[in-house]
């Protein structure tokens, strides 16, 4: 009886292998179909084989600026505020506007890139939409201060309608 069982656990055991073996002898006898990116090599390679991110794919924080580097950012802080690693600062100032009230105004939106888990609470809290991920990945530095962005370009302003 132990024989027996002993046998049936040897050809269980094969099976389970050749189930398990069944999608990686697929791809070699039909090499074709991999889908596996081929990474420094494709890199700048144009036609069939260049290197394209997925549209789930998160790659750093960015604010979105529009042709007149305007953005929507109002500086409220909610993404400051969601963000469980303190990844993102955000720096204000008051100033008068022409109707003569006080007014928040962004200084600085500052992201630590090297702090950042890619959970996407800051974005998806946004009331603004002013965040979104770009399609960048390479981020590979010696020095991990350049890992520290300033969001919001030089010279941009709040746009028009945004409160």
């Amino acid at each position: 009886m132990k024989i027996i069982r002993y046998i049936t656990g040897i050809f269980k055991g094969i099976w389970t292998l050749l189930v398990g073996l069944k999608v990686t002898g697929s791809y070699f006898f039909r090499p074709w179909k991999i889908v596996t990116q081929q990474y420094p090599e494709n890199r700048k390679k144009k036609g069939k084989h260049k290197l394209e991110m997925f549209d789930r794919f998160k790659g750093e924080v960015t604010m979105l600026h529009n042709e007149n580097n305007q953005h929507k950012c109002t500086g409220c802080g909610i993404c400051e505020i969601n963000c469980p690693n303190g990844t993102i600062e955000v720096i204000t100032r008051m100033v008068v506007n022409e109707e003569g009230k006080k007014k928040r105004e962004i200084d600085k939106h500052i992201y630590h890139l090297g702090m950042c888990s890619f959970c996407a609470l800051c974005v998806k809290t946004c009331p603004s939409q002013a965040l979104a991920f770009s399609r960048e990945f390479e981020h590979a530095v010696f020095d991990r201060a350049k890992l520290n962005k300033v969001l919001n370009k030089e010279g941009s302003s709040l746009m028009k309608g945004v409160e």
